[in-house]
Parts: structure tokens; sequence; C-alpha cells
């Protein structure tokens, strides 16, 4: 590693366990869309929210984290960064939805197993400049952390990134929904109840959160085909990491993966004309071309 990469940038490789040739893509493709972003905030004169859509496995968090110290060191701007993942529903909480609606919704992942209004009042806050606790989630325990253990953010935030698989995804018409899209929807939504219900929780819940985003940035995977190995890196990393009940061997990997498939093909086909920001992707998560629309309003 050379002596030459500041602190920062060789403590990013350390905590997710990359090579160093990371950051000579990050720097050619992600820092100049860091200036521009950095450039909208300081016009806007005020927090400025992006959301970073990608498929699982594609980035997103190791982008964000790369973003949130190049902002604090190279700018001197404070960002924080959000996943839709560290909103999921308590597993309590998740249960009593498979009670209630439908025994998929105990596993974690689509619209409708995230407390949304836990994310409105966390962003409400760190938009408005206040003292803020933000929650963070378990995976190994597939629950959230104690509210003791939350981050907190004591002082005005200049940057806020929202992260998520499904972020910018959209309901689908009604008549798409009807053939199951694999064989998890097959077997065990063959009446369509959980992927309506994901659907109409779709509508009904995140127009109002996409309505506050000022700047989209979309991870484009070449197909849904690469989610699989994708996800099962991310697995292997949590498994050596710490241990859990919740940790993921190869076959649950294949049928968690499925719980995603539909949306994230609907995202795949539907979100790249509506980002700011379109990185994509081949099969081993190199970047291959960029695109920015700056004016584009999803």
């Amino acid at each position: 590693m050379s002596e030459a990469q500041p602190d920062w940038q060789q403590a990013l490789l350390r905590r997710h366990q990359l090579p160093p040739a990371y950051l000579d893509s990050a720097q050619k493709w992600f820092t100049p869309m860091a200036a521009i972003i950095a450039e909208h905030q300081k016009g806007a004169g005020r927090c400025w929210l992006v959301a970073v859509n990608g498929s699982q496995g594609s980035g997103k968090t190791t982008l964000c984290d790369y973003l949130q110290a190049l902002y604090r060191e190279e700018y001197g701007l404070s960002c924080v960064s959000l996943s839709l993942d560290d909103f999921y529903l308590t597993a309590s909480q998740r249960r009593q939805l498979a009670i209630d609606i439908h025994p998929l919704l105990a596993t974690r992942g689509v619209p409708g197993t995230h407390d949304m209004g836990l994310l409105r009042s966390t962003l409400d806050s760190l938009l408005a400049g206040r003292q803020t606790r933000v929650p963070r989630f378990d995976k190994a325990a597939d629950d959230r952390y104690p509210e003791d253990s939350w981050d907190a953010i004591d002082s005005p935030v200049d940057i806020v990134l929202l992260e998520g698989w499904c972020m910018g995804a959209i309901a689908q018409p009604v008549d798409e929904l009807a053939e199951p899209v694999n064989e998890l929807e097959s077997a065990e939504d063959a009446d369509g109840i959980w992927r309506n219900y994901v659907n109409a929780v779709l509508s009904d819940k995140y127009s109002a959160l996409y309505q506050r985003v000022d700047e989209w940035v979309m991870l484009r995977a070449p197909s849904f085909d690469c989610v699989y190995q994708w996800r099962l890196e991310q697995e292997r990393k949590l498994a050596a990491q710490q241990a859990g009940d919740a940790v993921m061997d190869d076959a649950q990997v294949a049928r968690f993966v499925h719980f995603f498939q539909r949306l994230t093909e609907h995202c795949l086909a539907r979100l790249p004309a509506r980002v700011n920001h379109l990185f994509s992707l081949d099969s081993q998560r190199n970047i291959k071309t960029y695109t920015a629309a700056p004016g584009v309003r999803p």
C-alpha cells in the first residue's frame, strides 16, 4: 500500500476489505460526482439529501463511506450516511406482520418491513440540524440494536446520504403482479397477497420520502443474475466479522435474494432514466460508464 495514500483512504480499504485498486476507481468515477453534489449543497445553503440506489452487493455502503470521508477530509463538510437497512422493523414487529398479513413479511428486506415513521422522524431531525440518534440494525442477530447503542449526531450536517436497494422503486401496475417471477413467489405467494402488499406500501409510503430527495445516484447492475454472487460475498464478510444465528449459508442466500428479484428488476428497467448520477457496472462491479443528468427530478 502506497505511503502517499491518506490515512482515511487506508482506513476505508481496511474497513471494507478492499484492494488498493478500489481507490483508483473511486477517484476516477466518484470524486467528480462528489464535487457536483458539494456544489449543489453549497448553492442550496442547507442540508442536502442524496439517495443512492443499487442492488444487493453493488457497493452502495462502500460508496457512501467513501463520500462521507471525502467530504469530511477534502471539503470540510459534515456528512452522515444512513441505510434503509437500519430502519427495518424489529424481529417481533415482523413476526406480527407475518401473522396478520403474510408469512413472508417475517423476512426483512422488502417495502413493508421498514419502519417508515422512524425514518421520517430521523430525516426530519437531521435535515433541520437538530441533535439526532440514528438507529442501527444488527444483521447477524436480525434485529435492531438497542437505542442506547445508536449513533449520536450532535451537530448540524451538510449532506445526508440515504442508501437502499429499493430507493427510487415505484409501485408496479397491478396487472404486472399477476405472474410470479421466481420459485419463491410461485410456491409461497401463489395468491399474490405478499407482492400486492409490498406494492401497496410502495405506493402509499415511499412517494413522500422520494419527494424529499435532492439528488439521486444509482449503481446499476448488468442484470439480476449477478445479485446472488454479490450478496453471497456480503454474507461471507459478515460471517467473518461476527457470529449470529441470522448469518446465512449459501442456500439461504439463494432463497433470500428471491425476495428482492421483482423490485430489483423493476428498478433496473425503470430507474436509470430518473436519476441524476448513473454508474453502470459489469459483473465484477467495475464501473463501465457514468452518465450525469443534474436536472432530472424523479
